[in-house]
This record gives structure tokens, sequence and C-alpha cells, in this order.
């Protein structure tokens, strides 16, 4: 917080002003003065909008005094003066270009730092001019503490599961080795790392909404299909956002996949197969559906297993119950075909397009 310096000229012309400003807009002058909402008016013929005038709630906010206040430009408060982020969301919002509130981190006098959600308004005089603008503060300190604890609470239940899980893995493998064959202790320690990096990518997101992109990367990366150096992974359509349990969900059924790809299907024999993914989000009577398509091409003839294991009771019996999906899984001899519908919510943000 800088220390106020003597007044400029700048200044005491605008103190000067204020009385005026106070009888050119009376009644919303003294709206402003007796709301418990923090407010300031600036000069719009200014540069920076110097403010003109700070009511009591935002002297109480700041805890400035009148005089450390008027005359000032409107950024002074702000943590970080010279945040690119923070100046361009303010000039935006002075500009008329920016349609919803800023919220912005500012300094207090005693230093302690505070947040608020910045709302910034013109005044026009008769003609129509911009000759003032009205700002108000929400105080959302409070809130972004609450925040920060949940994030902080979050971020230790992350870890806590990550290590658990490595855990699991770590007496799982010790139990089996050599009470089991090689091929089921490397399955189940394959599942539980997929399981573990949906874990983390669902935490790095706060556990809200992830992209079906993202989980196909995260899953899909121990294997090598998506690197960039190899086209032999296309991934193409709606990215749909997945709630947390239609992501590990998915996570586990694009590790079967990618697995069964490895060993059985169109990575098993060198560098000749490919797998193309399409994603297509379409309206139904109850909603929206998402259908995925996974579709292996140019490994070696497929022929249909003489019994179902574990992955494909898993791809085949896991949307439907957990998700109220429909899986098909066609072995057909040029590659493993496999389509997922299950229902999204309602079209919206939740979506990108390609």
């Amino acid at each position: 917080m800088p220390e106020i310096t003597n007044k400029s000229e700048e200044q005491k012309v605008a103190e000067a002003e204020v009385e005026n400003f106070r009888k050119d807009l009376g009644p919303f002058v003294v709206a402003a003065e007796t709301t418990r909402m923090p407010m300031v008016f600036t000069d719009a013929k200014e540069l920076d909008n110097p403010i003109i005038f700070a009511n009591d709630s935002f002297l109480s906010l700041t805890g400035l005094d009148r005089q450390e206040v008027l005359g000032q430009r409107f950024n002074f408060l702000m943590e970080r003066a010279t945040d690119p982020q923070a100046l361009a969301q303010v000039a935006a919002a002075f500009e008329g270009s920016a349609e919803s509130s800023s919220e912005i981190r500012y300094r207090r006098k005693n230093g302690s730092a505070f947040w608020a959600a910045t709302f910034i308004s013109p005044v026009r005089d008769e003609s129509g001019n911009v000759v003032q603008h009205f700002a108000s503060f929400a105080d959302l300190t409070k809130q972004k503490q609450v925040e920060e604890h949940l994030r902080f609470l979050l971020d230790e239940l992350n870890h806590r599961t990550q290590n658990t899980l490595a855990t699991v893995q770590g007496i799982a493998v010790q139990t089996l080795r050599g009470a089991a064959d090689k091929k089921v202790v490397d399955a189940f320690e394959g599942r539980i790392l997929a399981l573990s990096k949906a874990h983390g990518l669902l935490g790095r997101k706060l556990w809200e909404t992830v992209s079906v992109r993202d989980v196909i990367d995260q899953i899909l990366q121990p294997f090598g299909f998506n690197d960039h150096r190899v086209a032999r992974l296309s991934v193409e359509g709606d990215d749909v956002r997945l709630q947390p349990k239609a992501a590990l969900t998915l996570a586990m059924v694009f590790h079967e996949l990618a697995t069964n790809a490895a060993k059985h299907g169109a990575f098993s024999n060198g560098g000749a197969g490919k797998i193309d993914i399409a994603c297509r989000v379409e309206p139904t009577p109850q909603g929206h559906r998402m259908r995925l398509q996974w579709q292996e091409s140019g490994g070696p003839p497929v022929t249909p297993p003489g019994r179902k294991g574990f992955g494909s009771r898993l791809i085949e019996g896991g949307l439907a119950l957990e998700l109220d999906g429909e899986v098909r899984l066609n072995y057909e001899p040029a590659g493993v075909l496999c389509l997922i519908t299950m229902p999204v919510p309602a079209q919206g943000d939740w979506m990108n397009h390609e």
C-alpha cells in the first residue's frame, strides 16, 4: 500500500468538485452515502478515473480516511497495481465492454488483503455523455477464505487417496506374487494405475467436471497411443464435460479397451494399427445423450474371445450399472468396434465444440 504524499493539484481540484457533484446527483449521492455497500464515484473526464466520492462503507472496508481516497486513481487500492489481467478487467469495465463483475484482490490501509466483486457503471449527463463512473464493491474475503480452506482439504484428500491406491497396489502385488500368474498381477496393477490417473485428473479439477478428451489423454498416455509423434490415434467431435462418476467409469472402460488393443488389437503389431475415437452429443426426448465410438483398424484379424473376461464384463456392464448407459462391443475382423451411449447433462457450458 503506497503512502499518501502531499496532495496534487488534481486532487485538490477533485476535492473542490465534490460538493458540486453532490448537488448535481442529489438523491443518488445521499443513497450512496447511507447504503451498507461500499461505493465510489470516479471522474470519467480525467485520466485513470480519479475518485471524487467515497461513502462511509467504502472507507470502513479499506480503513482509509476520506482525504486519503479523494483524488486517487481508481487502481491505487489494487494489491498488484501492475497485474495485467486485473488492470485489463478494470479498463474493460470503465470502457463499458465488460458484461460481468470482476473479482479483484485489493489491499487495505493496514496492509491486509481483501477480495471484492467490483461492479462499474457509467453515469451520464443530460446529453448522454459519460461524466462519472459509479463503482460498488461486494466483499468476497470470507467466501475466498472458505474456498481456500476447502481447496486445502480437497488437496489433502486427493493426496491421501493417491497414497491409499499406491498402498493397495503394493499390498496386492506382494500378496499375489508367486501365487498368481504374472499376467493377472500386471492386469491388476494396470487397473489401479488407471484409477489413480483418473483420481489425479479429477483432483486437479477440484472434483468438478472434466473433459472426455482429458480422460482419454490421461488413460492412454501409459500405452503411448497419444504420442503426438505417432499419428495412430485420432479423437474428434464434441468434447463433453463429464461429471466425476462418469469420468471414473469411462476411465476404466478406456483402460480395458486400450489394454486389449495393445495385447491383441490395433496396437499389437508394430506401427500398422490405428484407433479412431469419435464423440457426438444428440438430443433425446429425455434430454441429451453422448454417443462415443472406439474403432480399431490395421491390426491383426480379430476373432471373438472364447469367454468373457473381467475387461469385457466391465466394458459391457459397467456403464449400464453405473451410468444408465449402453455399450455394444463388436469383435469385427477388421478391428474391434465399441459403441458407448450414455445420458449427459443439458447442452451448455459443459461442452466444447471442435
